[in-house]
């Protein structure tokens, strides 16, 4: 599996971590991040995580011509990792330019994010997509809302929600020891965990914490694209910094709620947060913004609490502390019963391999050799820890 993703691997984990390690269980995987750059040649650092999967991480010199140099350095590294048949898995339609020269035997498209709509994103995302579209062979969509907006431009279009790792959260709902930075912090505690960015309705948070001075709000996770100069400043709201994935049952363990203060606008319009059910099966009530995608079906079946505004989402927190813990958990083992990262892999793994397995043919040399990465000498690739 060759993965391209516009997130680093050691980043927040989520949906691309949870699907290429279950596939690095009976494969090889390489997943190539976007490029840094650094002084000298351009080159791959390859690094083999834990989990079996290979890390890429381009090293360039200067950002101009970046799609001829990647396209190069890619050359270099299916030669070198005598990497033939293959699946070509994309995260980001702004790698088309560079990969459109290999022949996988199935191209996917997971489109997690509408990504065009984030802060900051390239002008020609949507133009990219679109040929990204066109090439796949199958798109997956990380939820309802982005189904509805991709099954139009596409013949083969599936929905897979984002799933949760229940047994890794579950235990949340024994553990009784405190981390050393949360243990200070008084109760009743609102918790979030996840990427601090312009999708956060800062604003809801700051007259939440005010109109009710004895809660206190715990904030997990990285700030990003946003100056932390903007970070509502008050005595009961904690930011303590970005948690590893299997730090965060402990810490949820310690919250009263667990909140999704999503702001609503276009960057948040077609998201489906993980996190939703990773809260639920930690065993904590749950209050959001009117994300659509936890609206339908969380909203709908109860176990989640709907509020926009600061007056309402107290109120909301309210019943939510109120609420009967062992009523909810029933029904949330119900609904997180049908659903798992490993079932939804399954799933996945059994289309892209129809999609093969239907293909008359297919190149077993994936890409042309190139005269330079003929020799020993030519090496552009480099592994690290």
């Amino acid at each position: 599996m060759v993965c391209v993703c516009h997130l680093r691997w050691d980043f927040v984990y989520q949906r691309p971590q949870h699907l290429m390690t279950r596939f690095a269980k009976n494969g090889r995987v390489f997943y190539i991040e976007e490029p840094v750059l650094s002084n000298g040649p351009a080159h791959l650092k390859l690094s083999e995580r834990d989990s079996g999967v290979t890390v890429v991480v381009p090293h360039v010199p200067h950002l101009k011509g970046v799609d001829a140099v990647l396209r190069s350095l890619l050359d270099r590294m299916f030669l070198e990792q005598r990497i033939g048949p293959h699946y070509l898995w994309m995260y980001t339609p702004m790698a088309v330019e560079w990969t459109r020269h290999l022949r996988p035997m199935a191209v996917v498209y997971d489109c997690m994010d509408e990504l065009s709509a984030f802060k900051n994103a390239p002008r020609e995302m949507k133009e990219k997509e679109k040929e990204l579209l066109e090439r796949a062979d199958v798109v997956f969509t990380g939820g309802q809302s982005l189904y509805e907006a991709k099954r139009g431009q596409h013949s083969n279009v599936y929905c897979f929600p984002s799933s949760v790792d229940v047994a890794h959260f579950a235990c949340a709902r024994s553990i009784r020891e405190e981390p050393l930075d949360q243990a200070p912090i008084p109760r009743p505690r609102l918790g979030y965990f996840g990427v601090i960015d312009e999708r956060m309705d800062l604003e809801l948070i700051t007259k939440v914490a005010d109109a009710r001075p004895d809660w206190h709000v715990v904030m997990l996770g990285p700030v990003v694209k946003i100056d932390s100069h903007d970070l509502p400043q008050r005595p009961n709201i904690h930011f303590i910094g970005m948690k590893k994935y299997a730090e965060l049952p402990e810490y949820v363990a310690g919250w009263d709620v667990a909140i999704l203060p999503f702001a609503r606008n276009d960057s948040t319009r077609f998201i489906s947060p993980t996190k939703t059910p990773e809260y639920l099966a930690a065993g904590r009530p749950v209050v959001s913004t009117s994300i659509r995608d936890v609206v339908h079906p969380y909203g709908d079946l109860g176990l989640a609490h709907i509020a926009d505004d600061a007056p309402t989402f107290v109120k909301a927190v309210e019943r939510a502390l109120a609420a009967d813990p062992q009523e909810r958990l029933k029904k949330v083992d119900v609904l997180l019963s049908r659903t798992s990262w490993s079932r939804t892999w399954g799933r996945m793994l059994e289309l892209i391999e129809d999609i093969s397995h239907k293909r008359s043919s297919w190149s077993a040399a994936p890409v042309a050799q190139p005269a330079y990465a003929r020799t020993a000498s030519a090496s552009g690739v480099s592994r690290g820890s």
